[in-house]
């Protein structure tokens, strides 16, 4: 019991570090020499010189921002929840509000990533240069692992 307990916690980490790169990493969209993520826009006109702005304020941009925060904070939530329910819930009890949390976690960062890459289909078709870069995928990556953690929260029961 206590290396599956061992296993859904670390589980449950590398998803949470999986969101934090992700969010917070320059490395979403990238063409030559210039990179984007959810914050700001960073290109290398010079050569060495690297120059930052802050990302503008589209809507869609602010509700990726926003749903990607949402999924820390619920994952975050999430694993503090695990920790109360193991002290305090009764031998037999499932963990479904950690699953819960968890699970929208999951749907939180499907939906940033799936309107990030709405919104810029149109890129690819006038410059085959751009390309997604890995936080991107990170982010992609860390919504099954939020699902399959948010469920083995679910259909796990406590012993003792």
């Amino acid at each position: 019991m206590l290396l599956l307990l061992l296993g859904i916690i670390v589980l449950h980490v590398a998803v949470l570090v999986l969101l934090f790169v992700s969010t917070i990493v320059s490395q979403w969209f990238m063409s030559n020499g210039h990179m984007m993520d959810l914050w700001q826009n960073c290109s290398m006109p010079g050569g060495n010189t690297r120059v930052c702005v802050l990302s503008s304020t589209n809507e869609w941009l602010q509700s990726v921002q926003a749903t990607m925060i949402l999924s820390i904070i619920f994952s975050v939530l999430s694993l503090f929840l695990f920790f109360y329910q193991l002290f305090t819930i009764t031998k037999g009890g499932r963990f479904y509000l950690t699953g819960i949390f968890q699970i929208l976690a999951g749907l939180c960062v499907m939906s940033a990533a799936s309107i990030y890459t709405v919104r810029h289909t149109e890129w690819h078709i006038y410059n085959s240069d751009n390309s997604y870069g890995f936080a991107y995928i990170l982010a992609w990556v860390a919504f099954p692992l939020a699902l399959l953690s948010g469920f083995i929260y679910v259909i796990l029961r406590k012993r003792d």
